[in-house]
């Protein structure tokens, strides 16, 4: 079953679908854990995608509202952790896919 979600815009969808691509290209353990889990329960590769980047897309917003000293480890180990969490019902109740 492939799931239609609206993007509000191209560049950042494409933007998305880079980062999560790249993630996966060197290596990133949580992204690559996460893209086989989600795929196991269930997830097609390109919503497995769409669910790890609407989670570096809720960070990316959350790390554009925080003073500029805030300590970017920290934000690091909230996305590692947030990615570890990810499953796909949870992703598909969030998102209606």
């Amino acid at each position: 079953m492939v799931h239609r979600l609206k993007s509000g815009n191209a560049k950042a969808h494409a933007a998305m679908h880079v980062i999560v691509e790249n993630q996966i290209a060197s290596v990133f353990g949580p992204t690559v854990r996460a893209m086989a889990r989600l795929q196991g329960q269930g997830l097609s590769r390109h919503d497995a995608i769409h669910a790890i980047g609407s989670v570096v897309a809720e960070f990316m917003f959350m790390a554009l509202r925080q003073p500029q000293d805030t300590d970017v480890g920290s934000l690091q180990a909230h996305v590692n952790a947030a990615i570890e969490r990810l499953d796909a019902e949870a992703w598909r109740k969030s998102y209606g896919a």
